[in-house]
């Protein structure tokens, strides 16, 4: 089966950090670039990291920049998302993308 397992999420403090994980079977993880989305309660889903797979190039949503860091190994296939100096408004149930291919969400709670 073609799957992406996200894992990782928490609940944390504010100002604490969490290392979200997505690794891939399936596919040819590899060929793929694998972005973060994240849905917070009651609003739209919105991208918040990716990594190419070509060059390693990285993007990064401007409410995470400088707080988050994306890597990818892709001999575990599998992609990292570490997140520093959470914020009760990065709450929500981040997932994992591949192409048109989406991992079940992990949630991710900062209390105040």
């Amino acid at each position: 089966d073609v799957q992406l397992q996200a894992s990782g999420g928490g609940l944390v403090q504010a100002g604490g950090s969490l290392r979200l994980s997505c690794t891939a079977s399936g596919f040819s993880f590899d060929d793929y670039a694998i972005g973060w989305f994240r849905q917070a309660p009651g609003k739209v889903t919105k991208g918040v990291s990716c990594i190419n797979n070509r060059d390693g190039s990285t993007y990064y949503a401007d409410s995470v920049k400088g707080r988050c860091t994306i890597s990818r190994d892709d001999a575990k296939n599998t992609v990292y998302l570490q997140m520093n100096s959470l914020k009760p408004e990065d709450t929500a149930v981040y997932y994992c993308n591949s192409d048109a291919i989406w991992g079940q969400g992990t949630q991710v709670t900062v209390s105040s």
